[in-house]
């Protein structure tokens, strides 16, 4: 996101939008940047009118969103998401816009690779948290944690739960069991806006939210719930397996599990702190 918000020393504004929890970039600042255009409005009309797909689908990957203008006041602007500036980019036929292209290529190869080979994604993911600096103990907790939740994910598309949102309630259904917390109200204690809740807890908390997330994927097995009402309650259930557990350690140690500690950089830290 850093990279996208500011390259080539200019910047690009930018909102975070609450509802979808993502980073939008204002199209006129990237298209402007990677064309040197004089009349960027122009610009973008003729690359819709070229790409007729784009064009199509233009007001759902460019939403008006308030940025604030050059007068310093806000105003409704054309902005997209990473995955919709991403699929503008490839309308510009700039050698600016070359990089990028050249990336998603990248990438797309990487995922027909892994489809092919699962265990190379594992693979990739370990070394990318290694390249982050986090410890081997950590990464295997947190390995281990994303093969439960997969596990539980796949136990509730089985019995009908295949919306995104209904995905979402559900986690947040086992999070507040297990934690007092929503994963929203969760990333606020951190500090975290678009990154991973996960990636940024502490031993004890990755435990717990393994822990939840089993207890739930085991009751879903043996009760068998069918569609996304009978499923939330036995979210609630399996969080607060977890949740009993956290308070029983919590009595034990002195200390709360829930923790402020994250693994942002020293630059944001210290942003936070501000």
């Amino acid at each position: 996101m850093s990279n996208i918000k500011l390259f080539e020393s200019k910047q690009i504004r930018t909102v975070w939008n609450e509802f979808d929890q993502k980073w939008y970039f204002s199209v006129q600042d990237v298209v402007l940047l990677l064309t040197d255009s004089t009349d960027v409005k122009d610009y973008i009309k003729k690359m819709k009118k070229r790409d007729a797909e784009l064009n199509s689908n233009w007001g759902t990957i460019c939403p008006l969103l308030e940025m604030i203008a050059a007068d310093g006041k806000k105003r409704k602007v054309q902005a997209a998401n990473a995955q919709g500036l991403l699929r503008i980019i490839q309308s510009i036929p700039s050698s600016k816009a070359e990089p990028f292209k050249l990336w998603l290529a990248k990438v797309g190869s990487d995922r027909l690779e892994e489809i092919e080979n699962p265990e190379l994604a594992t693979l990739r993911t370990r070394e990318l948290y290694k390249a982050k600096g986090y410890q081997d103990d950590w990464i295997e907790k947190r390995m281990r944690g994303i093969s439960i939740r997969e596990e539980l994910t796949e136990e509730w598309n089985t019995r009908g739960v295949i919306e995104q949102l209904e995905y979402a309630i559900l986690t947040a259904e086992i999070s507040k069991a297990t934690f007092g917390l929503t994963p929203s109200e969760y990333k606020k204690i951190k500090g975290l806006k678009s990154q991973n809740l996960r990636d940024h807890m502490t031993d004890l908390e990755l435990i717990f939210s393994m822990l939840g997330e089993a207890s739930t994927a085991a009751i879903v097995k043996t009760r068998n719930p069918k569609g996304f009402v009978p499923n939330r309650a036995v979210a609630k259930q399996g969080g607060t397996i977890a949740g009993d557990a956290r308070k029983a350690l919590e009595l034990k140690i002195g200390e709360k599990i829930v923790s402020k500690d994250n693994y942002l950089p020293e630059s944001k830290r210290k942003g936070l702190k501000k």
